[in-house]
């Protein structure tokens, strides 16, 4: 497969897209479990593998509507499968419809005690390098932890408690920022 540099906004845009249409798909056929597209291979900036699978998150640019809906069914019911099934129809419907209301930063929920977060961490970049569909996008990143209190931050744990409404508040959130200038894609 043959990698090739892109015009960064255009990489960007077509990368977003396709996120949009794989989760759409992961969340309509596949009951919201996360296809290979959604869980990319880290690579260290030498290229090393630093894990074979990380499941990250696309979040909107004002993430604000869609974190109230999943804090409010986390909280409503006591039932894992409610939470799920209301949740996962709230995620089949509109939510992937529009690529461009999405950020481009994806974020990912790992243990606090993650062996993988701090070794990221300690690094400050990483490469994720997502595939699927004969689509290959490798994005060099940097990394950073979320503070508590911020917007991404709270998006991406009331997200994951839809599917896990038992993670803990003290869960590390790592955010991956990319650099769209170095980013190669077969596309």
């Amino acid at each position: 497969m043959a990698l090739k540099k892109h015009p960064s906004q255009s990489l960007r845009d077509d990368f977003l897209a396709w996120q949009c249409r794989i989760r759409q798909i992961a969340m309509r056929t596949d009951a919201g479990r996360p296809s290979p597209g959604m869980t990319p291979r880290v690579l260290s900036a030498s290229g090393e593998v630093v894990t074979g699978r990380l499941t990250v998150l696309i979040l909107p640019k004002e993430p604000d509507e869609s974190t109230s809906f999943f804090r409010f069914q986390v909280m409503r019911s006591a039932d894992p499968r409610d939470i799920y099934q209301r949740g996962l129809a709230y995620l089949q419907a509109d939510y992937f419809q529009e690529p461009h209301t999405f950020s481009d930063r994806v974020t990912a929920v790992l243990d606090r005690t993650s062996r993988l977060a701090a070794t990221l961490l300690a690094e400050k970049t990483c490469v994720l390098e997502f595939e699927q569909f004969s689509q290959l996008y490798r994005i060099p990143c940097v990394v950073r932890r979320l503070g508590a209190g911020e917007h991404a931050r709270e998006a991406s744990l009331w997200h994951n408690r839809i599917f896990n409404p038992s993670l803990s508040d003290d869960a590390l959130v790592l955010e991956f920022r990319p650099d769209w200038a170095k980013t190669v894609a077969s596309v």
